[in-house]
């Protein structure tokens, strides 16, 4: 049986290291869970346990961070364009972590969603994961006017992905482990792009990055954006939110 139920959760303006150390948790106990659960069907085939439904848990989170870099397991550290006092200078953290991707921003006006799945409730394909990702924030741009659209050989949502003006709306980076998902899609709203300028944003040094509230003119009811990104995912993924 697959458990579409997913737990939706908005940690509002969250520090990014303690939202991180709130991920490992769920995941960490997802993928505890998924082990014993397939040391139960062992003992089950074997004839020494009884068979028992016990569903693996699903998790959205919407959350903002303050000022903060972080670079992912594919990235290159000198891709960060500040130094310490450069960091403190512009009120920033950095972190190394364990997602894939290059280098991003993450920083208020901006929402960023950390699925924490069980794919084996869903689908066990990590690329169309991401591509199924990827479709919820094009609908939802749809939604307010702005053809998102994707970049031949990158992750992540673009403006004009099929000429030179190409620019990046929403950033992407995931871990996936007994297929068992973590950190996720980071989409501009009302996002201070200036911070972009201390990176280069996803290793992409010859393409822009640009927001919601650039590309309209104003700013953007960010929990209405919130809304309709959720409702977006819930039913891309076939998901019945809790929540």
């Amino acid at each position: 049986m697959k458990n579409k139920k997913v737990v939706f959760e908005d940690w509002g303006l969250t520090d990014y290291k303690q939202a991180w150390d709130r991920q490992e948790d769920i995941f960490g106990a997802t993928v505890k869970l998924k082990s014993e659960l397939r040391n139960k069907a062992l003992a089950v085939a074997a004839g020494e346990a009884e068979e028992e439904y016990i569903p693996t848990p699903n998790y959205l989170i919407f959350t903002q961070h303050p000022h903060v870099y972080t670079l992912g397991k594919s990235g290159k550290a000198d891709h960060l364009l500040l130094d310490e006092q450069g960091l403190k200078e512009k009120n920033a953290a950095y972190y190394p972590i364990n997602r894939g991707g290059d280098i991003t921003y993450h920083g208020p006006g901006q929402i960023v969603s950390y699925p924490i799945l069980d794919l084996d409730n869903f689908f066990t394909d990590i690329h169309l994961y991401l591509r199924t990702l990827e479709e919820a924030v094009i609908l939802t741009m749809a939604d307010f006017g702005l053809k998102g659209g994707r970049y031949p050989g990158y992750t992540g949502v673009w403006l004009d992905a099929d000429n030179e003006h190409a620019r990046k709306i929403c950033a992407m980076g995931v871990r996936c482990s007994r297929w068992v998902t973590m950190h996720g899609l980071a989409f501009n709203v009302n996002t201070d792009l200036d911070y972009f300028k201390n990176i280069v944003p996803c290793g992409i040094d010859d393409k822009a990055v640009t927001s919601m509230q650039l590309e309209l003119g104003g700013q953007v009811d960010i929990n209405e954006v919130k809304q309709i990104l959720k409702h977006h995912i819930s039913v891309l993924f076939g998901m019945e939110i809790i929540g």
